[in-house]
């Protein structure tokens, strides 16, 4: 049995009480370590909390060599952890269909994700969200273009863009540092993008949310990761009081 469970937005208790059944049940505990991670905890303190070993797993465990990983949820009852909600990520829905070709039983427990969460947080509404992208950090010789595609495709089409910050090793993307990588893009190529809202530690007590533009963005201190960004289109006017109320626009 392969079980898929998410562990919400930001610490150790957001997941379910169902997920931490199943979790506590379980004869082997893996986390997966790539796509996200849950900043207000340590995988000692999952550790400690579960009462078990957590192993974790990086993309090239999961994506190129999860043999180890099905063959023991073919004799037992294994787990997969995520922060966010499991399925959202495109790589686990391939773990999950690999372990089903294999005639594994498979499970999803559902838990808060970053992309419901933003609506809460942000006000903007949910279903004027266009395609989402990533935002990675520059490498030598290579300077990713394509989220600018998709926020001018989006804005085009009057749609909102969920932009997701890239995170390697102990190294995560900040929102002023995506607004700058994201206004240079525009500049050469002469486009404009008029409105940031940055959110940082969705689901703690304490969120940072700020709107504005990229030069009141690019001042404001959010602290420790995760960081979020979104670039809305043209706001309704319900949008535009609720970022006037709670992310100081």
């Amino acid at each position: 049995m392969l079980t898929f469970i998410g562990l919400g937005l930001f610490d150790k208790t957001d997941v379910s009480e169902k997920g931490l059944r199943h979790i506590r049940a379980a004869d082997h505990i893996y986390l997966e370590s790539y796509t996200s991670c849950l900043a207000g905890t340590s995988r000692e303190e999952l550790e400690a909390w579960y009462g078990k070993p957590v192993t974790p797993l990086f993309r090239e465990d999961v994506e190129q060599h999860p043999d180890e990983l099905l063959a023991e949820a073919q004799e037992k009852d294994v787990v997969f952890l995520c922060a966010g909600d499991p399925m959202v990520s495109t790589t686990h829905a391939d773990l999950r269909m690999r372990a089903a070709a294999r005639g594994i039983r498979t499970a999803i427990v559902h838990a808060a994700s970053i992309s419901s969460a933003v609506c809460g947080l942000s006000g903007l509404q949910n279903y004027r969200f266009g395609k989402s992208c990533s935002l990675p950090f520059p490498q030598k010789n290579w300077f990713p273009t394509t989220p600018l595609d998709v926020i001018l495709q989006n804005l085009s089409l009057r749609l909102h863009t969920l932009v997701y910050l890239d995170i390697q090793g102990e190294r995560s993307m900040t929102v002023p540092e995506a607004v700058a990588l994201l206004e240079q893009m525009a500049a050469e190529r002469q486009a404009q993008i008029p409105l940031y809202v940055g959110i940082a530690r969705a689901g703690s007590d304490e969120p940072v949310v700020r709107a504005g533009t990229a030069e009141t963005i690019q001042s404001v201190d959010f602290g420790m990761p995760l960081h979020i960004l979104v670039i809305p289109a043209e706001l309704h006017d319900m949008e535009r009081e609720y970022l006037e109320m709670f992310a100081g626009l």
